[in-house]
């Protein structure tokens, strides 16, 4: 691993020439990536230098390299590494923060252009696309507003970016966030519910308009592969890629929670996009993970336990998807 950032640091940027048809995508929720200073569209009085937290700029900066940390070494895979070329993120502030991540962290060798929305969520929090421009040519995007229904908050938009690849396919990708669990499963199962059957009915619109298109979707569903809320989506023929997704450390799934593994992050794409896929799994890479003292085993080496700053990365683990392009 060591030998990959070094690699990285001094400049060296992938040459897709050696790997044309390797194409991977990452999908990770970063847990909380806000800067240091009062955005007056956000509700970040959580992470501010004064607040319980102590959310610092010195904390964030590391946050910053520690989350392109983590998506460098999701490059890596049995014939040797290279970029991600799509990261789906969940969990930033604003544009300010994709800003900095992209042109001024760890991160900024590898020239990411980046989209994102800007939503109405309660928290203050977005999605947001990274794409290699020299792998994946922006054609589109958008921002899809969720619709409220009866005591729903409001929540992250849903993100479509349209994309030409190296073969000349266009991708499709819809990136989301979906409602929490706050206030119990059940009861914020229908704010789930209503999102995906927004997603599907954009993933409607898209096929009406273009009947082989290829599309992917993904993010935080926080829900699970087999839970009802993915039902439309599996109804339109999208197959979920990530529901049997491993780690080769020890993670079951993207997430832990009171000791169970569990993959509130998904990755689906269409039917004529199964052929391309080389594999799915769950990058729990060691420096990801910690000691669950508690439950035993590992866990994801968060930022915070609470309010107390645990010097972490993210209470997810990133999910990769590596596809080869014909």
């Amino acid at each position: 691993m060591l030998r990959l950032f070094l690699t990285f640091l001094l400049g060296v940027i992938p040459l897709y020439s050696e790997a044309q048809s390797r194409f991977t995508i990452v999908e990770l929720n970063t847990e909380n990536l806000f800067d240091a200073r009062h955005d007056t569209l956000k509700n970040d009085y959580e992470f501010l230098p004064n607040s319980p937290r102590h959310w610092t700029r010195a904390k964030y900066w590391k946050k910053l390299n520690r989350t392109g940390q983590t998506i460098i070494a999701c490059g890596e895979d049995s014939c040797g590494w290279r970029l991600p070329d799509l990261v789906g993120l969940c969990e930033v502030e604003n544009d300010s923060v994709l800003f900095d991540l992209t042109k001024r962290s760890l991160l900024r060798k590898a020239r990411y252009e980046y989209v994102m929305t800007s939503s109405n969520d309660m928290r203050g929090i977005d999605v947001a696309l990274l794409y290699s421009p020299f792998s994946f040519r922006l054609l589109k995007t958008d921002t899809i507003r969720v619709s409220l229904i009866a005591n729903m908050q409001p929540t992250r938009d849903i993100l479509y970016v349209k994309g030409a690849i190296i073969n000349g396919d266009t991708l499709h990708v819809l990136l989301l966030h979906a409602p929490s669990r706050r206030g119990g499963e059940m009861q914020s199962q229908p704010f789930r519910k209503h999102v995906m059957m927004q997603v599907s009915n954009v993933v409607d619109s898209i096929q009406r308009r273009h009947s082989d298109a290829k599309v992917i979707v993904m993010g935080d569903f926080n829900d699970y592969a087999d839970s009802p809320s993915l039902k439309p989506l599996y109804e339109r023929n999208l197959l979920n890629v990530s529901a049997q997704a491993k780690g080769k450390n020890g993670a079951k799934g993207t997430y832990r929670y009171h000791g169970e593994w569990g993959s509130l992050d998904q990755i689906l794409i269409s039917e004529n996009l199964r052929s391309y896929v080389l594999s799915c799994h769950i990058n729990d890479a060691p420096f990801l993970l910690e000691e669950d003292i508690k439950y035993g085993g590992v866990k994801p080496r968060r930022d915070y336990n609470g309010m107390r700053y645990n010097n972490g990365f993210s209470d997810h683990l990133p999910l990769v998807l590596q596809m080869a392009i014909p």
